[in-house]
């Protein structure tokens, strides 16, 4: 299994309030915005982070979302160990096949790859 992206990701009431906030920090580009989910990125760096105000179809919002090469293996090996899935493996419209699953601290985290 291969890690390809990690990236954070923070609840928000108010995505504008958030869009100003971590522009003064260097994330001044929107490089993600489904309106629910936003993210911004810095255009020198690639640095990023996104803000989710209520995820479009899980149950639960993500802490975090970890981009793999093999969504389908990942999803058999969280079975296979019995950790909580929080949101089954899933096509999704806007173009990832992803999953939730729970830590063991308890954090939710979204696992996907990209469909091309």
């Amino acid at each position: 299994m291969k890690a390809e992206e990690v990236i954070t990701n923070l609840h928000t009431k108010d995505v504008e309030k958030a869009r100003d906030f971590f522009g003064v920090l260097g994330l001044s580009q929107t490089t993600l915005d489904l309106g629910w989910v936003t993210r911004f990125s810095s255009p020198e760096t690639g640095a990023s982070v996104q803000v989710v105000t209520a995820d479009a179809s899980a149950p639960a919002d993500s802490q975090l979302t970890i981009k793999v090469d093999d969504v389908d293996g990942a999803y058999a090996v969280m079975q296979e160990r019995e950790y909580e899935i929080v949101h089954p493996l899933t096509d999704e419209p806007w173009g990832i096949r992803r999953f939730f699953v729970r830590s063991p601290d308890g954090q939710v985290v979204n696992v996907a790859h990209h469909r091309v």
